[in-house]
């Protein structure tokens, strides 16, 4: 073994389990030994990605919620693409109305990428296709009785069987779409709850892509990588977002990959990569990309699994699904995985939620519109 920095997968043979390849029951195993330290965890688990499968399928499929009390400290913050969770158990209250909502939902591990040890904690990058009917009442109204399919990633810091931080990153628009409800009116019902909490709209003046009248940096911040392999990328990630050199993507990408993205698209080839990519670009188009957590993996498939989590920034100044250009500051979390094989992207996962951006203008729109506070009116 290598430091944590850059720990291979062994082989199949007292390795940590890789999803790609399993079914379910070989993923959570009743007599497996254990394949790495796990100080402090539960006896059935055996290594970090069974943790992670087998915690969230009991919690989720075997309805056992309370086992968030055993994997969650009381203080864990969940970041979610449409607020944030600070206590554990708000993350209960999340659960079980989700579950009731839609009730025969599947939530299916596609991969794991994680890092670390059970000394200075693990980091899992968990990626599942959620599929399920809408039957009962619940965040998004009247039962429709339509199924849906959806795409999210958590991102969790584990130490000792308890997640203490989480990054949610669920794509609520898929659902949202597929179900026939108007996202529109759903976003707009969302973001008045908010301005009735008091909550206020995104107030940032500028992102630091540029400073000043310079370009962009020609270097990326690459001190968040653990190994060459994902300072590579992370370099290769800030030529295409922040300096916009998107001609990057030909030079990067497999003739042959796969896009799979928001509203579960399904999309092939570099022209397919290159046209989503400027795609969200194009909404924000003075945004900001940064990303703020990388891992990777080996991966059985060949060549190597990475995980990047980031955030971009920046005001609506672009045409698209959302609506005309507002003006309205934006901020957007996402998660994306990619396999990389002889130097290539054969395939990319990215996740992120247009559902929340349309609630971020829709709570703009209702600020903006509202009368001014007695301070602004005396001047």
């Amino acid at each position: 073994m290598t430091d944590n920095k850059d720990r291979p997968i062994a082989g199949p043979d007292g390795a940590v389990l890789q999803v790609e390849r399993r079914d379910f029951t070989q993923l959570v195993p009743t007599d497996r030994p254990r394949a790495q330290g796990m100080r402090g965890f539960d006896d059935c688990y055996t290594d970090i990605v069974d943790y992670i499968i087998r915690c969230t399928h009991r919690i989720w499929d075997e309805r056992d919620v309370g086992l968030i009390y055993t994997h969650y400290t009381h203080n864990c913050v969940a970041y979610t693409t449409l607020g944030t969770m600070y206590d554990r158990e708000t993350h209960i209250r999340d659960t079980i109305q989700r579950l009731v909502e839609f009730p025969d939902r599947r939530g299916m591990a596609i991969q794991v990428v994680w890092n670390g040890d059970d000394r200075a904690g693990f980091y899992t990058s968990h990626m599942t296709h959620g599929q399920g009917r809408h039957t009962e009442y619940g965040a998004m109204g009247r039962p429709t009785g339509r199924t849906f399919i959806t795409r999210t990633v958590a991102d969790c810091m584990i130490l000792e069987n308890r997640i203490y931080k989480e990054w949610i990153v669920r794509d609520n628009m898929g659902p949202l779409i597929q179900l026939g409800i108007d996202p529109h009116a759903h976003a707009l019902d969302l973001a008045t709850r908010k301005f009735e909490r008091g909550e206020p709209v995104l107030d940032i003046s500028e992102n630091r892509r540029l400073l000043g009248q310079y370009p962009p940096e020609e270097e990326a911040d690459v001190s968040i990588a653990n190994n060459e392999e994902e300072a590579e990328l992370l370099r290769r990630l800030h030529r295409i977002y922040n300096r916009r050199l998107f001609g990057t993507i030909q030079e990067i990408y497999a003739p042959t990959c796969q896009w799979h993205g928001p509203l579960m698209r399904e999309l092939y080839g570099i022209p397919a990569v290159l046209q989503q990519t400027m795609r969200l670009v194009a909404l924000m188009p003075d945004c900001a990309f940064v990303p703020q957590h990388i891992c990777s993996v080996e991966s059985e498939e060949g060549g190597r699994k990475h995980a990047v989590r980031w955030v971009m920034d920046g005001s609506h100044l672009g045409y698209g699904p959302l609506g005309p250009p507002t003006g309205h500051k934006l901020f957007v979390m996402g998660a994306t995985h990619f396999h990389i094989v002889d130097g290539k992207i054969v395939d990319e996962w990215v996740v992120y939620d247009e559902l929340s951006m349309l609630v971020q203008i829709k709570l703009a729109d209702l600020h903006r519109a509202a009368p001014s506070d007695g301070y602004a009116a005396s001047r």
